[in-house]
C-alpha cells in the first residue's frame, strides 16, 4: 500500500473533520450544558456509525477488517475512558469560557502528548526533527495561555483544552494496541459506550435537556467530526503509526481555527498569529519528516486487513477469504530490509 497517498490522506482527512467540529461545538455550547453536549456528539458519533454498519450488512456487504478480539477489550476500555468521556467534557468546558480560535489552536497540544507518550510508553522512534517540531507547538500554546493580567497568569479554558488534549493522547496511544481491528466497531463501541455514560452522568446533575434541533445539530456533528474523523484516525495509525498520525492530525487545529474566525467573527490577536506561526511551523517540521533506515522485523502473528506486499508473503490455509484486501490470522517470518516507513502495524521497532 502506498504509504505517501494512503496513511497522510486518511490522517489529513480525519483533521479537517475533527478541526470543523470546533467551531460547530462552540455554536452548540451556548445552548446546551456542556457535558451533556459531550455526551450527544459521541451518542451521536455512534449511532450514525452504528446504523451505517447496519445498512451496509442489509445489503450484503461483507467487510475485509478483523473483528476486535478479547484480549483488545481492555485497551478499548481505557480509550473510551480517557477519549471518549474525560476529553469531550473538558474540551465542552473549555470552548464555553474561551473562544473558538483559541481552543482550536490549543488542540495542537493533543498531536504533541501524543508523541511522547509514544515514544515514553511504546518506544516508537523520535528524533531531532519531530523534538524541536514538539517545542514549536508547546511554544504556540504558551503564547496563547498566557495571560499576565489574572493572578495565576494563565487562562482557565487554556487549562481545560490541554487537559482535553492529554486525555485523547492517552486514548490515541490505546487506540494504537487495537488499531488492526475493523475501524467502524472500534468507532461504534467507543460512541455509544462513552456518549450514553456522559449524557447519564449530565442528566444525573440535572442538566436541562435541549431543544430537538440543538440535540440534532449535536448529532450531525458528532457523527461527522467525531465518528467519521475516528474511523480516518485508526486508518490512519495502522499506516503511520501513533506519533506521526498524531503530527498529521495536528492540521485540524488550523481549520477549526480559520473556520472560527471566518463563521464565528471571534478577533484573531497577536497571541492568535504568534502561535499561529510557531504551531505551523512545528507541524510543517513533522509532515517533512522522511524515515529510512535498515531494520530488522521479528517473527509476528496478528490479524488485521492486508494485501500481499513485500511484508505479506504467506500461503493461504483453506477456508481463507477471496480477493484482497482481505482479512485473516497470518505470521511474518524474520525479514531485513531498508525503505521509507512509519510506525505502522509492522514497523513498531526503536530507533
Amino acid at each position: 500500500m502506498n504509504l505517501s497517498r494512503s496513511g497522510p490522506g486518511l490522517a489529513l482527512a480525519a483533521a479537517a473533520l475533527f478541526g470543523l467540529s470546533a467551531p460547530a461545538a462552540k455554536l452548540l455550547a451556548g445552548t446546551v450544558d456542556p457535558w451533556l453536549l459531550a455526551g450527544l456528539l459521541y451518542l451521536g458519533s455512534g449511532i450514525g456509525l452504528g446504523l451505517y454498519r447496519l445498512a451496509r450488512r442489509l445489503i450484503g456487504h461483507v467487510g475485509s477488517d478483523a473483528p476486535l478480539r478479547r484480549q483488545d477489550l481492555p485497551w478499548l476500555s481505557g480509550a473510551i475512558a480517557a477519549g471518549g468521556i474525560i476529553g469531550p467534557v473538558l474540551l465542552m468546558y473549555g470552548l464555553a469560557a474561551g473562544t473558538a480560535v483559541q481552543s482550536s489552536l490549543l488542540l495542537n497540544l493533543e498531536g504533541v502528548f501524543t508523541a511522547l507518550l509514544a515514544w515514553s510508553f511504546f518506544r516508537e522512534s523520535f528524533d531531532a526533527r519531530i523534538a524541536i517540531g514538539m517545542a514549536a507547538i508547546a511554544g504556540g500554546a504558551a503564547v496563547l495561555s498566557w495571560k499576565p493580567a489574572e493572578p495565576l497568569a494563565l487562562d482557565g479554558s487554556v487549562l481545560l483544552v490541554t487537559g482535553a488534549c492529554l486525555a485523547w493522547a492517552i486514548d490515541n496511544n490505546l487506540t494504537r494496541r487495537v488499531s488492526g481491528g475493523d475501524p467502524l466497531q472500534i468507532t461504534t463501541l467507543k460512541g455509544i459506550a462513552a456518549g450514553s455514560i456522559n449524557v447519564l452522568l449530565a442528566m444525573v446533575q440535572q442538566a436541562p435537556w435541549p431543544a430537538s434541533s440543538a440535540v440534532l445539530g449535536a448529532g450531525a456533528v458528532g457523527f461527522l467530526g467525531y465518528g467519521t474523523s475516528l474511523v480516518l484516525f485508526v486508518l490512519a495509525l495502522r499506516h503511520l503509526g501513533t506519533a506521526r498520525t498524531g503530527a498529521y492530525f495536528s492540521t485540524a487545529p488550523f481549520v477549526g481555527a480559520i473556520a472560527s474566525a471566518l463563521a464565528l467573527h471571534e478577533p484573531l490577536t497577536w497571541q492568535t498569529f504568534l502561535a499561529g506561526v510557531l504551531m505551523g511551523a512545528g507541524v510543517w517540521l513533522h509532515l517533512t519528516e522522511r524515515h529510512d533506515h535498515e531494520h530488522d522485523h521479528e517473527a509476528l502473528e496478528h490479524s488485521h486487513a492486508h494485501v500481499h506486499d513485500e511484508h505479506h508473503q504467506h500461503a493461504h490455509e483453506s477456508g481463507t477469504p477471496p480477493g484482497e484486501p482481505h482479512s485473516h490470522l497470518h505470521v511474518h517470518g524474520p525479514l531485513r530490509h531498508s525503505h521509507p516507513h512509519f510506525p505502522d502495524l509492522h514497523h513498531r521497532h526503536p530507533r
